[in-house]
């Protein structure tokens, strides 16, 4: 039935004249381009001297590796030394030869003199002035001595109290105390046991000394320990089929809806009496905690608590004498509170806090003081403030990452900017160029190295001050040998959603022969989001696997949906909330139309889809949601059913409901014996979110679904439950398993992934079914 299958529709390829030959070769060329060989570095990573706004950093180019030395204040940047010198000298010492692009040195610091660079080759080491050009090798590398105090502390496990007076330690889940100077042991609880533990790993089964959760304040006279009690959380499980004899692997996997989940409790205890205090966090049920220490010298301790809904947060203070629990501030947030960009920060012992918030509809910063009355808004404006990168607090400055400042523009780049503690919301730009910016500071915040790009533009990187204003231009990336390959930057686009009027970004992908009057299957590759989407925001040669499949003889496009980035404002990522499959299918759908019609290249009767994990899931749905529409679909390491899938995923991003009852109860009360009626609130959770496996029964086009055996992310039975589906709705699709992969494809299984990804696509929507002959395939994959 499957040949007979296989044959009528390369039947109808030939009788409609619609067969192209797909260019395996050529996508083989391009997966396997040498990133490291055609471009080298693409960024600066500075290493900034101590207590100095000086730095060095080394930089690959087709001549090898050059190190560099940069003095902001001087406006210079010079090589650290003459390649060809420093390889016949360290060829003098190591009796070895030494190959000048590629020099064997590590371990680069300099002296407090800021002009002696040490560094080590092989087992020896060397001083080299950079002002004069003097090179000294001082000895062969040893190992120092480990001093007396630190030998004795070695010899004692646990976590040292800061005036080193007391260790404290986990056994058998429980803590121990010991006293430094008479090495007095004092086991300090004995409610411990294995998933409700006092130690950092809550399931070992030893009885040696572990590591404990353990914070001292900083006078030494108490510290603070972090609980959880994970006893009722259920498992899941994986085969591992490729040791000697298939072992089963166990973990515990909290999933959306799940009754019982992780509890979290904190306690504080008094080194000097030996007392433990129970803190009372609990407000809701099923609550997460966050704890927050302001300062390297720990003196206070907050909370942050939020309900399982998470759509309500509260943060706290806690007296580390008594235990008591001051509520600072409140914050509802529906229908969820942002993850990726959530930022809280706590400076001068706690007296500011600088707290994140999509309160008005986009991100930005507040400012509120020690007590929680906020004071002021630091930024503002109908934009997303997102990543803060540094904080002055002298200068009472902070620097972070915003976008969509820039009205008219793709709204997905990050530009640096800064604003004042104690401002008004004004905010000032320090990169204008449109492009994903990353700033590394330096230890005074007064400079930056800027490196920025975008996947249409080449890597570009300088040297800015703290007001934006360029001093050098650094080393960058010589694209030549790149470009000759037949290589091509992608294109972007705009789009409107279904709706007609939000606008959608991405960007197109061609093969490097295009020919603009021949017309192309078109495929997307999809991720929905909501924390993030399948956009790149940075220059990349391969674009996860667009640049190669493109070069089969396809467009490749991505581009964003409604409900898929935090970097827009609120009301663009919880679009779909609520609607955890459907919400992004009919903008992915109208955004095809809409390019077909604008580019006549574009085949829209031969339409694909893939996509990874969210992608994967998204993929499926689309071609079993207009399956007169999508013709192939690569689904790999999907989450087919949310339902057996993590817990924040599916309650963030589809939610969860929270269902009260009250129970009468009779109680004796202690004092008078006598027994009373009381009515006790009952609170559980619910969730249910749809799958694709309720789609199966709409499959017209072919399905290729792919899953690692051993992925503990997405477990594979996500994938097996979709094959299941379709094979009871008596649909034909391809099922590929990879042997030993979790949830990233890695190493020859991933390459294999990417070819049978081309084949199918190839099949499918160009009809060359050269595919399909057994020993092609095999002299193609020994290429």
């Amino acid at each position: 039935m499957i040949k007979f299958f296989t044959c009528s529709l390369f039947c109808f390829f030939v009788l409609t004249g619609v067969c192209q030959k797909a260019n395996y070769k050529q996508a083989e060329k391009f997966m396997k381009m040498d990133t490291r060989a055609l471009v080298g570095s693409t960024s600066v990573a500075p290493n900034y001297l101590k207590k100095s706004d000086k730095f060095w950093y080394s930089y690959r180019k087709a001549d090898g590796v050059r190190y560099f030395f940069v003095d902001p204040k001087a406006k210079s940047q010079r090589e650290l030394f003459d390649r060809d010198f420093m390889a016949a000298e360290i060829s003098k010492v190591t009796h070895k030869p030494v190959n000048k692009q590629e020099l064997p040195i590590s371990g680069i610091t300099f002296k407090d003199d800021e002009r002696t660079m040490k560094f080590m080759v092989d087992t020896f080491r060397f001083e080299y002035n950079i002002n004069t050009g003097r090179l000294v090798k001082i000895d062969s590398a040893r190992k120092k001595p480990t001093p007396p105090a630190l030998r004795k502390k070695t010899g004692l496990f646990g976590t040292y109290s800061p005036d080193s007076s007391y260790i404290v330690y986990a056994k058998s889940h429980n803590l121990y105390m010991l006293r430094v100077k008479d090495s007095v042991e004092t086991q300090l609880t004995t409610d411990g046991e294995i998933k409700y533990s006092y130690a950092s790993s809550g399931t070992d089964t030893s009885t040696a000394r572990r590591d404990a959760r353990v914070t001292w304040f900083e006078n030494s006279e108490r510290f603070y320990v972090r609980r959880t009690d994970r006893r009722k959380i259920k498992s899941l499980y994986l085969v591992n089929n490729l040791s000697s004899r298939p072992t089963l692997s166990e973990y515990e996997y909290v999933m959306a809806g799940d009754e019982n989940v992780q509890q979290e409790e904190l306690y504080l205890f008094d080194t000097l009496n030996k007392k433990q205090i129970k803190v009372p966090v609990e407000k809701w049920k099923d609550q997460t905690i966050r704890l927050f220490t302001p300062g390297k010298k720990v003196e206070r301790l907050y909370f942050l608590r939020k309900k399982r809904t998470c759509d309500e947060i509260d943060f706290c203070r806690v007296n580390p004498e008594t235990g008591e629990v001051k509520v600072l501030f409140s914050e509802i947030d529906k229908p969820y509170f942002n993850n990726e960009f959530f930022n809280l920060s706590l400076l001068n012992d706690g007296e500011d806090i600088i707290w994140w918030s999509e309160r008005t509809g986009h991100g930005h910063f507040y400012h509120y003081d020690g007590e929680g009355n906020l004071k002021n808004t630091i930024s503002s404006g109908a934009w997303t403030a997102g990543k803060l990168i540094k904080i002055d607090t002298v200068g009472r400055t902070i620097y972070f990452e915003g976008y969509g400042q820039v009205k008219g523009e793709c709204p997905y780049f990050a530009r640096i900017n800064k604003a004042r503690i104690d401002g008004n919301g004004q905010v000032e730009m320090l990169t204008p160029e449109q492009a994903t910016h990353e700033a590394v500071f330096s230890g005074s915040g007064r400079y930056f190295v800027d490196n920025y790009s975008r996947v249409d533009l080449e890597p570009k990187s300088v040297l800015r001050d703290n007001k934006g204003k360029k001093i050098l231009d650094l080393a960058s990336p010589d694209l030549a040998a790149l470009y000759a390959t037949g290589w091509r930057m992608p294109e972007p686009f705009t789009l409107k959603a279904a709706d007609g009027v939000t606008d959608l970004y991405g960007y197109m992908w061609k093969p490097a022969d295009f020919d603009s009057t021949k017309t192309y299957p078109i495929i997307s590759y999809v991720y929905p989001g909501p924390q993030t989407e399948a956009i790149p925001l940075k220059f990349s040669i391969k674009a996860a696997y667009n640049t190669a499949l493109a070069q089969v003889g396809f467009v490749v496009v991505t581009f964003g949906h409604r409900g898929g980035s935090p970097l827009r404002d609120k009301w663009y990522h919880t679009f779909g909330h609520g609607n955890l499959r459907d919400y992004p299918l009919a903008d992915d759908k109208c955004g095809i139309e809409q390019l077909a019609e604008r580019y006549p290249f574009i085949d829209k009767s031969k339409v694909g889809i893939f996509g990874h994990s969210g992608g994967g899931f998204m993929s499926t749905a689309a071609i079993c949601t207009y399956p007169d529409f999508y013709t192939a679909a690569v689904s790999s390491a999907g989450n087919h059913d949310n339902n057996i899938y993590n817990q924040w995923w599916g309650e963030t991003h589809h939610g969860v409901n929270e269902v009260k009852s009250f129970e009468k109860k009779t109680v004796k009360d202690s004092v008078t014996g006598k027994d009373s009626t009381i009515t006790e609130e009952k609170v559980k959770f619910t969730s249910r979110i749809p799958t694709n496996i309720e789609l199966a029964k709409n499959l017209k086009g072919y399905l290729m679904l792919v899953t690692g055996d051993s992925d503990n992310n997405v477990h594979p039975a996500n994938t097996i439950r979709m094959a299941d589906a379709l094979l009871r709705a008596g649909k034909n699709f391809d099922l590929v398993i990879l042997p030993g992969q979790r949830h990233g494809f890695q190493g020859m299984p991933q390459e294999f992934y990417q070819r049978k990804m081309w084949f199918h696509f190839g099949k499918y929507l160009l009809g060359d079914f050269s595919s399909d002959k057994f020993r092609e395939i095999d002299a193609f994959m020994r290429l």
